[in-house]
């Protein structure tokens, strides 16, 4: 049984920048309240909980004197109360995120409706959205009805959308509705890092009868990586850890792939990857030993 791993998997830029960034922050501050868990993952979330960083809902909950704002990224709001209490803010907001807040603000200020194609309860969306003081919305069905404003409207994406999905939504969205429209924006902020996990997953596909997502059921990359990987017809099955593998899972393959999503640290797909060649030994040991019985039957007779 082969083992491969997909050509781009695990932790983006982005993500690699917000754990780096509040683990230092810790090492030099003491405890960090995080509003939010930093990455959806819950084994990131556990291993900087040891190092003293405690995710909390809300403003109201802070206890330490360090606040980190995660990077799916919040409002302005956040920004201006925690100077007002006189907080110490570490912003790891993804640099992808922040362009997207940007261009929904500067949209906004020009006078366009702003949409986003996207989950409307999405922590990174709910952010985006708080910068356009009321005047943005998020929707993932194309046939919604929306108002456009000055019939001027601007398209963004979740940044975890891929740029596929993201131009189906367009091409449908914009067709139905350009009667409608005067001006349009489309401003592409999707994440091109996510969109690697994407075409990895689905060239990593034509080779394997099995495929395993790593990541947090939380995490919407995740998810979308491993639909992405069952959408190609092969038996797919999305874990957090190495122990939820089922070895009956590996009986009759014969190449096994391993994707994760951006939120996955390097340690997690190793434990599924050593996991799945201590399971393979095992299966191809039984195998083994069944092949052998008729024989051995033979001579005991």
């Amino acid at each position: 049984m082969r083992i491969v791993r997909a050509k781009a998997l695990g932790f983006c830029f982005g993500v690699r920048r917000a754990i780096d960034m509040v683990a230092e922050a810790a090492e030099e501050r003491g405890p960090i309240d995080s509003l939010g868990s930093i990455v959806h993952n819950p084994v990131v979330v556990d291993g900087l909980a040891a190092k003293g960083v405690r995710v909390v809902g809300g403003l109201g909950d802070v206890e330490s004197g360090t606040v980190a704002v995660t990077a799916h990224g919040r409002g302005p709001e956040i920004e201006e109360e925690t100077e007002e209490r006189g907080l110490d803010l570490v912003d790891t907001t993804c640099p992808i995120v922040r362009k997207s807040q940007k261009a929904a603000q500067g949209l906004c200020a020009d006078g366009f409706g702003v949409i986003i194609y996207g989950e409307e309860d999405h922590p990174e969306v709910m952010g985006v959205l708080a910068w356009t003081e009321g005047k943005g919305r998020a929707i993932l069905d194309p046939e919604a009805e929306i108002d456009i404003p000055h019939r001027k409207l601007a398209l963004l994406a979740q940044t975890t959308k891929s740029e596929q999905s993201f131009a189906e939504f367009v091409g449908r969205f914009v067709g139905r509705n350009i009667g409608r429209i005067n001006e349009l924006r489309i401003v592409n902020t999707t994440c091109p890092e996510t969109d690697e996990r994407y075409h990895a997953a689905r060239e990593l596909a034509v080779e394997c009868d099995l495929l395993i997502a790593v990541g947090g059921r939380s995490s919407a990359n995740t998810r979308k990586l491993a639909q992405t990987c069952a959408d190609s017809g092969v038996e797919t099955h999305q874990i957090e850890r190495a122990r939820e593998i089922k070895p009956e899972w590996l009986e009759g393959k014969e190449t096994v792939g391993v994707t994760a999503g951006a939120s996955t640290p390097d340690e997690s797909i190793d434990e599924v990857v050593a996991r799945l060649e201590k399971l393979a030994e095992m299966l191809h040991a039984k195998e083994q030993r069944a092949r052998r019985l008729p024989l051995s039957n033979l001579m005991d007779a």
